[in-house]
């Protein structure tokens, strides 16, 4: 927390917390996490509708353009595959084994909320629910973390 308030190194921590995230997945397959290369192409064009529509309120906000800058732009990516790699693949899985795919999709979903709690306001909070559910529903009907990642990270850039 400390590096990420201090000027200079707020990049370099956002980068080393997306590692860390993907980190949590280590010792896993890529197919037990959705990561498995089946169906390339329809993944990533259902990562486009799935960013898409996460997109759709700030697209009623921007006017001006996204809100990013373009110097964060690394760090958005490192962060959003990290999480996704840790919520939506290796918690995910592990709270399947324990207790099915609504364990899964609903206690990755409030985890994944809790934890934007210590960073967004509480009124950002819903959204950061839905979108979650979203994933989550996805991560679990298809199997599929490819297009969960394409949309996080193409979100997170975009706002």
């Amino acid at each position: 927390m400390l590096a990420g308030r201090t000027p200079g190194l707020e990049i370099a921590s956002l980068l080393g917390g997306g590692l860390g995230l993907c980190c949590l997945a280590a010792g896993r397959r890529p197919g037990e996490l959705g990561l498995g290369t089946t169906h390339l192409g329809g993944r990533l064009l259902g990562g486009l509708a799935l960013a898409a529509v996460l997109l759709l309120p700030a697209a009623v906000r921007w006017g001006g353009g996204p809100l990013l800058d373009p110097s964060l732009a690394a760090a958005a990516v490192a962060v959003s595959v990290g999480e996704e790699v840790a919520f939506r693949g290796a918690l995910f899985a592990s709270l399947e084994t324990v207790g099915g795919p609504v364990l899964a999709v609903l206690g990755t979903t409030l985890l994944w909320t809790l934890a934007h709690a210590l960073s967004h306001p509480a009124e950002f909070l819903p959204a950061v629910a839905a979108a979650g559910l979203l994933l989550g529903l996805w991560r679990w009907a298809c199997r599929d973390l490819v297009a969960p990642i394409v949309a996080h990270v193409l979100a997170d850039v975009a706002l």
